[in-house]
């Protein structure tokens, strides 16, 4: 028998303990060059539906979304049933045939453990027909959810991000880790139970359900950024975007920020324009890419932001902006060498463009980089066919992930999953 938390030995303690280093999430990682533009060839394909969510363990790739068939790479291999998540060997591309989770809803967000322990979180309620709610703790190798990890989230789970021992989540839901938590929490990450000092009231949706979207931590776990429908956190206007002050004692509110996310862009058709954020590796900074439509340069819609991150106060002003002109960005992934964008976008340095090619627009179809000091597009140009855009791209020491719901990347067959490696 599994033992409970309670009866967990110090050395089983320490196998679960995880350094806020060993994360997945981009802002751990650092890479020293951009990544070549011709994906591997052993990534597996996923067949139907949308790749998510990505993390990595060890070895491990765990991949999540809302699919059903998944194959290997190459020529006469077997399809797969697997329940929007599955597992492969970053060495082979083989995909664990003991890691086969029935997980009843779309998974959202993924982070990892240690060991081969993960983290997903969605909008599903049961795994393996185990009640979990919508965060849940998963062992690759026996397939088996961690029972004594409890959060009880009732409600759906957007942005998930591990460091240390705490685990932060964002969504829709009103409970978490036996406390009331509106949208918000930060829960133990080996028992589940709410961190009494990390309570935010968020609220005031700017239009339709009140919602945290993305997320974003520091490497070091000194500062947060969260985005969504709010406009007020604490009682205070913050719209759209919000910074939280974090530390060992307990987390407050940041006096920063920005009104530059408050403006319309087409109020009719998104609840939220925020999309992906990720912090620099330093955490000197981060990116914020957005949707909303073909707007110029009077609002932050279909863009790609630079913010610093120790300024302080209200009316923060961007870095830099690189527009798409008129098309989404979904995700980002800063590694230093690069800012890492993905989404449906057909064009990149286009601020004049409206819907259109303006004025020294380069063509950076789905999938771009841009310099982290002037925001402008590198050259690294791979491509991939638009569909809605790339969910995620997650950076890992030996290249970058990326997860959409198409299947041409770098001109080749990638089934919705796909790989660039580190030069």
């Amino acid at each position: 028998m599994r033992p409970t938390i309670a009866r967990l030995t110090a050395a089983a303690l320490a196998v679960l303990a995880v350094p806020a280093a060993a994360g997945t999430a981009s802002a751990d990682i650092s890479q020293p060059a951009v990544v070549s533009a011709n994906p591997v060839n052993i990534t597996p394909h996923v067949l139907d539906g949308t790749v998510r969510a990505i993390t990595t363990v060890g070895n491990w790739v765990v991949v999540g979304g809302n699919f059903e068939e998944v194959r290997e790479a190459g020529s006469g291999k077997k399809t797969l049933k697997r329940h929007n998540l599955f597992a492969y060997d970053m060495r082979t591309g083989k995909i664990s045939t003991a890691f086969v989770p029935k997980v009843n809803g779309t998974v959202h967000a993924l982070q990892p453990g240690s060991s081969d322990w993960i983290y997903a979180a969605g909008t599903f309620t049961t795994v393996n027909g185990v009640k979990t709610g919508t965060v849940t703790a998963l062992k690759i190798s026996t397939n088996k959810v961690h029972t004594g990890f409890k959060p009880n989230v009732n409600y759906r789970v957007y942005t998930m991000v591990v460091r240390g021992a705490r685990l932060y989540i964002g969504g829709m839901f009103t409970k978490a880790g036996g406390k009331t938590r509106t949208g918000l929490a930060r829960v133990d990450r080996l028992t589940g139970v709410a961190d009494n000092a990390f309570n935010f009231t968020v609220t005031e949706p700017r239009s339709g359900d009140l919602k945290v979207y993305r997320m974003a931590v520091d490497p070091t776990d000194t500062r947060m950024v969260i985005n969504g429908t709010f406009t007020r956190v604490n009682g205070q206007r913050r719209v759209q975007i919000a910074m939280i002050n974090l530390g060992k004692g307990t987390a407050k509110l940041s006096t920063w920020s920005t009104e530059r996310y408050s403006t319309p862009c087409n109020l009719a058709a998104f609840d939220t324009y925020m999309r992906g954020m990720d912090f620099s590796p330093d955490g000197k900074y981060f990116v914020v890419v957005t949707t909303g439509g073909p707007y110029g340069q009077s609002q932050l819609c279909d863009s790609a932001a630079r913010w610093e991150s120790s300024t302080t106060g209200s009316g923060q002003k961007p870095t830099w902006v690189n527009w798409t002109g008129g098309d989404t960005l979904l995700s980002t992934s800063v590694t230093g060498a690069a800012v890492y964008v993905g989404g449906h976008q057909r064009w990149l340095n286009n601020p004049y463009g409206h819907d259109s090619a303006g004025p020294g627009a380069v063509s950076r179809p789905g999938i771009g980089a841009l310099d982290p000091k002037t925001g402008k597009a590198l050259a690294w140009n791979p491509t991939r066919t638009l569909g809605h855009g790339v969910e995620t791209l997650v950076a890992h020491p030996k290249g970058l992930l990326v997860g959409s719901d198409t299947d041409q990347l770098g001109h080749e067959y990638h089934g919705r999953l796909g790989m660039f490696p580190a030069g």
